[in-house]
């Protein structure tokens, strides 16, 4: 039985990354391999397209977080805030429900999720489909890192509860 719940939460995993994957660099719209590999050598042939696209991301942090939240109104505001942090909620639950025993710590969450989330920026300008925001790091992190503590806090009142079942017996 224990085989198979790890089973299914590493299909459900799966397919959480192929989503994550789908919504952050292709933006709900379907992108084919074909026109990825003419991104690809249209941008190493032309590298001044990647340096201009690289040069027009951000990397002050803060930056486009405080525009949001100057600026609080619309889907688009509320949807990239939220959206950013939501989004990688599910992947530091993840995280704990895949790691051994549960044995991930606090760290290891906060370096594959800041990991993942360089990566999915990286990769929107390689492809020059999207621009790279440091904010988005920061969101990104800070969902993987809430979803981590909801599953760590979860367990430990859960074994609490287990526990004290125990001792009313």
């Amino acid at each position: 039985m224990k085989l198979m719940k790890r089973f299914i939460v590493l299909g459900l995993f799966i397919f959480y990354m192929y989503g994550i994957v789908r919504i952050i660099l292709f933006k709900f719209r379907w992108r084919d391999m074909d026109f990825l590999m003419h991104q690809l050598q249209r941008n190493f042939e032309n590298p001044d397209i990647l340096i201009d696209h690289l040069q027009r991301g951000n990397f002050i942090p803060f930056k486009t977080i405080f525009i949001y939240t100057e600026n609080l109104s619309g889907w688009h505001v509320l949807s990239n805030l939220v959206g950013n942090i939501v989004a990688f909620i599910p992947f530091g639950i993840f995280l704990v429900l895949l790691s051994k025993k549960r044995g991930i710590s606090f760290k290891g969450a906060l370096a594959l999720t800041l990991s993942l989330s360089l990566c999915l920026e990286s990769l929107q300008v390689v492809f020059t489909i999207g621009s790279f925001d440091v904010d988005d790091l920061i969101l990104n992190t800070a969902g993987g890192l809430l979803g981590y503590c909801a599953i760590q806090f979860y367990d430990k009142v859960y074994r609490l509860k287990e526990a004290q079942k125990l001792f009313q017996n």
